[in-house]
């Protein structure tokens, strides 16, 4: 990984637990079940919150700037001509103002096992994200970007693609925002939108996200 990067700042909205047994748990579920399957009814009713906490609440400061350009984070799998669901976010939140432009420059070359289909030790390594993505364009050198992806986990696949700009692009600023972040070994949640900031980095060679 000739790009890599120590740690990246990351920035969420709304909280997922796979496991939870309470009602907001499920609630959470049925997001990420909406996401996934592309609603675009439910992408820009997020997109809507995303911007009332970043610009009438003042979270989020630093991420949703002036001239941002946004780098949505490819599926496991690149299907051509379709957009994907990060790519759908992106363009949801530049309609909300929440950025000036999508820069869609990472593709995936080589498809990887899906995280939600996935169990343990079996989840692609950050490693194997990184040498499945390739950054297809260099028609602009932006000072900062941030990638978008729809669930973050421990943060690999974020990891990986901002080690890929940072390689073809030295010297840009990479933050990441995932519209909803996992919450893992929790029986219950106390809400489903819940605005965080943090960062996802280096821990015994694998990928940790905090919080």
């Amino acid at each position: 990984m000739s790009g890599i990067i120590d740690r990246i700042g990351y920035a969420s909205c709304y909280a997922y637990s796979p496991a939870g047994t309470d009602r907001v748990s499920e609630r959470s579920r049925a997001l990420c079940t909406a996401l996934k399957s592309g609603d675009e009814q439910c992408i820009r009713r997020c997109a809507a919150r995303v911007r009332q906490q970043s610009i009438d609440l003042e979270r989020f400061a630093g991420y949703f700037d002036r001239g941002g350009i946004l780098v949505p984070v490819p599926g496991s799998i690149q299907r051509a001509g379709a957009r994907w669901i990060a790519e759908r976010i992106a363009h949801a939140l530049i309609e909300e103002g929440l950025g000036d432009a999508t820069w869609p420059v990472l593709r995936r070359v080589s498809a990887v096992r899906k995280s939600a289909t996935a169990i343990g030790g079996t989840r692609s390594s950050v490693r194997v994200h990184y040498g499945s993505l390739a950054v297809t364009g260099s028609g602009c050198r932006p000072r900062r970007v941030l990638l978008v992806d729809d669930v973050v986990t421990r943060g690999r696949t974020l990891l990986a693609a901002a080690a890929r700009i940072h390689e073809a692009f030295p010297g840009t600023e990479v933050r990441a925002f995932a519209l909803v972040r996992t919450i893992g070994l929790m029986s219950r949640l106390s809400r489903v939108m819940e605005p965080c900031t943090g960062e996802i980095g280096w821990w015994r060679g694998d990928a940790r996200r905090r919080p």
